[in-house]
C-alpha cells in the first residue's frame, strides 16, 4: 500500500490520510499505517494542518523533496533533453539540450551514456539518492524486453539497451517510446486527467501517437501501438525511413517543413525565416515567423496540419476518443495549426462521430516529455525496489 500512497503524494503533493483513503479506497488506518512508513524512511514529511472548516483540522503531509531525485531523459531523433528534478516536481538544474543524431550512429549509445553521467557529475547529486532515470525515445520499443529494435544500437550480442545502460549508468533506468512517455505526461499532469479516451498526438521531427484507453496507457499486444507515423495515407512515392512509401510522416512533420524551407523558400527575398542554424533552431524560426504573419512560412505549417488532421481522422472514425490532445515541438504556432486540423477534420470525419471528440492543444509546455519520463519512473518505482 505504501507504494500507491507514494505516487499519490507525487501526483497530487499535499494530501490528508482522509484525502488518500478517499482516493485510494482504503480504510484511515490502512493509509495513516503506509505513510507513518513513509516518514520513518524519510520519503514523507508533515507540512501542517488544512484549514479548519470546524472540528480539528486534519495533518497534510507531502513527499521530502531532498530525500531522492530523477534523472529525466526526453529524445527525438535529433535532439535530446536531459534534466533532474525531486520529489515535487521541481527541476534542481534546469533542462539542457543536446545535438545527438540517433538515425544511422552507431555511436549514439555512447554518446547518451557520456551525456547523462556529464548532467549527473556537474549537478553534484549522489547517485544514491537518485531513485531511477527515466528516458523516453523515438523507435519501435519492447518495454518488457528493454529492447529498441530502431535506433540506440547495442554492442556485440547483448541486445538488452536498458540492462546496457543500468550497466553504464550504475543506477535503474526505465525506458519507453517518446510518445508513450508524452501521452503518460498528460495522462498524469495533463488534458487527459479526467478523461477515459484519449488520442495524444506528439508533432515534432515525426509525428507520434500516444493511445490512452479506458483511463489507461495503451501499447497493443506486442508494445507497437501508436505508429501513427507510419499509416499510408500520402499520395507521394518518397521512401520513409521505416522502407515504406507514402508514410504520413513523408509529408508531414517539422523535418520534412524545414527540408521544404530550404529547397523552395531559402532564397526568396520576401521571407522573414532564419536560415541560420540546425534543424531545430530554423523549424523555431518558421514558427515564430508564422506567428508573425510570414506567409511562407504560414503556407508551410498549414500544409502540414491540414495533412496530420486527415490522419487524425482516420483515429477518430478507429477509436471515437472523447479528447485529442495536440503536443510536441510543432504546437508552438499554437493556433495556426487548429484551423487546417479542423478542416480536415470536417472534410474527412463523419459529422456524427466527430462531434463527440474534443481537439485541444496540449497545456504542459515544451517539457511535457520530461514530465511524462519523471512518471515513468514514479509509476515504477515497486519494480525498482523489489528488483534489486
Amino acid at each position: 500500500m505504501k507504494y500507491e500512497v507514494f505516487r499519490e503524494f507525487y501526483y497530487c503533493h499535499n494530501l490528508s490520510c482522509a484525502e488518500l483513503s478517499e482516493t485510494l479506497g482504503k480504510s484511515i488506518p490502512v493509509i495513516a499505517k503506509a505513510v507513518d512508513q513513509l516518514i520513518k524512511s524519510g520519503y514523507v514529511v508533515e507540512t501542517g494542518y488544512a484549514p479548519s472548516s470546524g472540528g480539528r483540522p486534519p495533518r497534510m503531509y507531502a513527499l521530502n523533496p531532498d530525500k531522492m531525485f530523477i534523472v529525466t531523459v526526453a529524445m527525438d531523433q535529433l535532439f535530446t533533453k536531459i534534466a533532474i528534478s525531486n520529489l515535487q516536481q521541481k527541476n534542481v538544474i534546469p533542462p539542457e539540450t543536446y545535438e545527438l543524431v540517433l538515425p544511422g550512429n552507431n555511436c549514439s549509445l555512447h554518446a547518451l551514456i557520456e551525456l547523462i553521467n556529464g548532467v549527473i557529475s556537474r549537478s553534484g547529486t549522489d547517485r544514491n539518492s537518485i531513485m531511477g532515470i527515466g528516458i523516453g525515445m523515438p523507435g519501435f520499443i519492447n518495454t518488457t524486453e528493454g529492447i529498441n529494435y530502431t535506433y540506440l544500437p547495442v554492442e556485440g550480442q547483448q541486445l538488452n539497451l536498458k540492462k546496457r545502460l543500468e550497466e553504464a549508468l550504475r543506477l535503474p533506468v526505465v525506458i519507453d517510446n517518446d510518445s508513450s512517455i508524452v501521452a503518460l505526461a498528460e495522462l498524469r499532469f495533463g488534458l487527459a486527467r479526467k478523461s477515459k479516451d484519449v488520442m495524444v498526438v506528439n508533432i515534432g521531427w515525426g509525428i507520434g501517437l500516444g493511445m490512452i484507453i479506458q483511463g489507461k496507457l495503451f501499447r497493443g499486444y506486442a508494445g507497437y501501438a501508436g505508429e501513427f507515423s507510419h499509416i499510408p495515407i500520402s499520395e507521394s512515392d518518397i521512401l520513409c525511413d521505416c522502407g515504406k512509401r507514402g508514410c504520413l510522416e513523408t509529408v508531414a512533420t517539422l523535418k520534412v517543413i524545414v527540408d521544404k524551407a530550404l529547397s523552395e523558400i531559402k532564397d526568396r527575398k520576401t521571407s522573414r525565416i532564419n536560415f541560420e542554424g540546425n534543424y531545430e533552431e530554423i523549424s523555431e524560426s518558421i514558427m515564430k515567423v508564422a506567428n508573425q504573419g510570414d506567409p511562407d512560412a504560414i503556407d508551410l505549417l498549414t500544409d502540414m496540419a491540414y495533412k496530420i488532421g486527415k490522419g487524425i481522422a482516420i483515429l477518430i472514425h478507429i477509436v471515437n476518443p472523447e479528447l485529442i490532445v495536440l503536443c510536441g515541438r510543432g504546437i508552438s504556432s499554437g493556433k495556426l495549426l487548429m484551423a487546417p486540423v479542423e478542416q480536415a477534420l470536417n472534410r474527412f470525419c463523419i459529422p456524427r462521430i466527430l462531434e463527440s471528440t474534443k481537439v485541444k492543444m496540449s497545456t504542459l509546455g515544451t517539457h511535457a516529455a520530461l514530465k511524462g519520463a519523471a512518471a515513468l519512473v514514479i509509476d515504477h518505482w515497486y519494480d525498482m525496489k523489489t528488483s534489486k
